[in-house]
């Protein structure tokens, strides 16, 4: 039976591995502080395997900061931390497939890796952008409050997690290269293959945004740096050009994966074109006869064919006679058939229309025979002037209205800062400045739009007053959908001072969740038939549920060998102990779950017998025996759950004969 680790994983163990397979004569052994042997890369043989000369010069082109190999190391590294529900929290905890995580992001990303590792579809993120004026993440948890005091004059009461970055300190952008690198290492492990990420940032951090994101997720799946207009008067104090915009860099885990959508045509561009008098539509018509680049029919021989329309139906020619317009053996097409072919529907008395431009030249359609078939009876129409058009609307398989691209240079008057700010007011009913300059809700909205589908997870770990959290419930809303959101946010404290402090909310995670709350509310208000998950469970880092048992001989005494009487701290619950071995186990945070209580003992069951766990001690065979029979994919009990070695060794052969698919560990 094996002893559950209680901690993250080892990303740079992982990584060795990788490398492993490609390069097994790079794998050497070294020993670590311990004196242990461990699994380690020849670095310089690895970089001769990556060549084709022999290496020398240490010039390169190379994006580099102080501080970039320690955030590397620093991303890689495991910790001994936990997520600890929080019911009291939550809301609809039982149903809920949301989170909303309390802690230190870098932290709660490593503990994410498992459990999310390839599942989240979005991820968009407004971090500090650098302008001498916030405050970044402190990712040295080793240095003192004095010292950290000297540094900034900031702290928090959990050890020096921020930091205001001011452009006097001579490490301004490595410090917030370092930052932003490391998170972005870990997010990329948890994009889905088809996974887009979205990071709102201004001109002070642009150009390092990018290297770092072309180093990360590789320059070749930048998919765009959106230029979006948020302040149309421009900021009255910029000295030279007044700042207007602000940058919205996108990139996918993978570019040939990647699915992206554009946005719905608006209704005046609906009714462009449209030659019919007098009558709105509902849909834009375009000429079915392909333009543009690859407009011939060489292009697409199979998508070039007589359609023919009578008494208002179309239809097109049999496969007979389909097939002998093109011979594909010889690549060629047999003009005189074709002409043959429209005296005949003629005589028949159909219309026969054939895909030519201007000077008669035969070119393709849009669609070939199949889809032809599928949309003709609703999706194809004459125009006033005689060309046959399609509608637009049908050419998604939802029905939905057709697209336009996305462009580079965003504006809506809704995108505009001071609109984040009026919806966060008109929720917390006209209260100023509960929170500073929040993300517009259309903003985010469109964002989800154009890169998510409705089951998909979506996470912000700067999550602030929690605007991608609204956006995604109000989405889900408009289109009946079921994404899932997990937003990340550090229990930053508001000032006492602040409006904010004043109203009873004493760090940024109170107004986030708040909001969540009440954003759910008037979402429901303003729309009395309204379904979607409207709730979130709360999950707040901390310190590892097992007690520190690293001492040395010499370090121990009576008092200390009477608090390791359990491994487990003394304040962790059976919830508790539950979700560290989700983390560990790599399973979902929000699937539901029960507990029974068999011959008095309670037994947890999570989704379905993903994981049965039972925490309690002295835990008799014939309750292991009917875990067993449940056929669990896992199961967990504590070392404290058997009276001794050999009733731990019978729990084992119980599982071996009664269910013997099912992994069983002991934390």
């Amino acid at each position: 039976m094996d002893k559950m680790r209680m901690e993250s994983v080892d990303m740079t163990e992982k990584n060795i591995d990788k490398i492993g397979e490609l390069f097994p004569n790079c794998i050497t052994e070294t020993v670590d502080e311990k004196g242990k042997l461990k699994k380690a890369i020849n670095f310089e043989l690895l970089k001769q395997m990556l060549s084709d000369e022999v290496i020398d010069g240490d010039e390169a082109y190379e994006f580099t900061w102080v501080g970039k190999k320690a955030s590397i190391v620093e991303a890689n590294k495991p910790i001994r931390k936990t997520l600890r529900p929080c019911k009291e929290e939550s809301v609809n905890w039982d149903t809920t497939e949301n989170l909303y995580i309390e802690g230190d992001n870098l932290e709660v990303l490593k503990l994410l890796q498992e459990s999310y590792l390839g599942k989240v579809k979005m991820i968009y993120i407004d971090p500090p952008y650098n302008t001498g004026n916030d405050f970044i993440y402190n990712d040295d948890f080793k240095m003192s409050n004095e010292e950290y005091a000297d540094e900034s004059g900031e702290f928090d009461d959990d050890g020096n997690r921020m930091f205001k970055n001011t452009d006097s300190n001579g490490r301004f952008h490595s410090d917030w290269c370092s930052m932003i690198n490391s998170r972005l290492l870990l997010a990329r492990n948890l994009l889905s293959d088809d996974g887009v990420i979205f990071i709102s940032i201004d001109h002070n951090e642009v150009g390092n945004l990018k290297k770092c994101c072309d180093e990360v997720f590789g320059e070749t799946n930048r998919l765009a740096i959106i230029s979006t207009i948020n302040n149309l008067k421009g900021r009255s104090d910029d000295k030279f050009f007044a700042t207007c915009n602000e940058f919205l860099i996108v990139y996918a885990k993978n570019i040939f994966d990647a699915s992206t959508r554009g946005f719905k045509l608006d209704d005046e561009e609906l009714e462009k074109d449209y030659d019919k008098e007098d009558e709105i539509s509902p849909y834009k018509l375009i000429g079915f006869r392909k333009t543009g680049s690859g407009w011939e029919r060489a292009n697409r021989p199979f998508m070039f064919y007589p359609v023919l329309c009578k008494n208002n139906n179309f239809s097109t020619i049999p496969n007979d006679e389909f097939n002998r317009i093109y011979n594909e053996r010889t690549n060629s097409f047999d003009d005189s058939y074709v002409e043959w072919l429209i005296k005949k529907y003629e005589s028949l008395d159909y219309k026969v229309v054939l895909p030519t431009n201007e000077n008669g030249e035969f070119g393709r359609w849009r669609w070939g025979r199949d889809t032809f078939n599928e949309q003709k009876d609703i999706n194809l129409e004459f125009n006033n002037a005689g060309t046959l058009c399609t509608k637009m609307r049908a050419t998604l398989e939802d029905g939905s209205i057709r697209m336009k691209t996305a462009k580079t240079l965003w504006y809506k008057p809704e995108y505009d800062t001071g609109t984040g700010s009026k919806v966060v007011k008109s929720l917390f009913k006209n209260s100023s400045d509960i929170f500073s300059n929040p993300k517009s809700l259309m903003y985010i909205i469109d964002i989800l739009k154009i890169s998510s589908s409705k089951d998909d997870i979506i996470l912000d770990f700067f999550s602030g007053s929690a605007t991608v959290a609204h956006a995604t419930m109000k989405l889900n809303q408009l289109d009946n959908g079921n994404r899932k959101f997990i937003m990340v946010q550090l229990p930053e404290k508001t000032n006492e001072k602040s409006e904010a402090y004043k109203a009873g909310y004493v760090n940024i995670c109170e107004i986030g969740k708040e909001r969540i709350r009440r954003a759910a509310k008037k979402i429901h208000e303003d729309n009395s038939d309204a379904r979607f998950d409207d709730g979130f469970r709360v999950l707040k880092l901390d310190d590892t549920n097992m007690n520190d048992v690293y001492y040395g001989a010499d370090e121990y005494d009576q008092n200390l060998i009477s608090m390791l009487e359990s491994n487990i701290k003394s304040d962790r619950t059976d919830l508790d102990l539950l979700f560290g071995c989700l983390l560990e186990w790599g399973l979902s945070l929000s699937m539901p779950y029960s507990s029974e209580k068999i011959e008095g003992y309670t037994v947890h069951n999570y989704n379905d017998g993903d994981l049965i766990a039972c925490f309690d001690e002295n835990v008799p065979d014939s309750v292991i025996k009917e875990i067993a029979k449940k056929q669990p994919l896992r199961a967990v009990f504590r070392d404290s759950s058997f009276a001794d070695s050999p009733s731990k060794i019978n729990v084992t052969e119980i599982f071996k004969l009664m269910s013997p698919d099912t992994r069983v560990k002991v934390i």
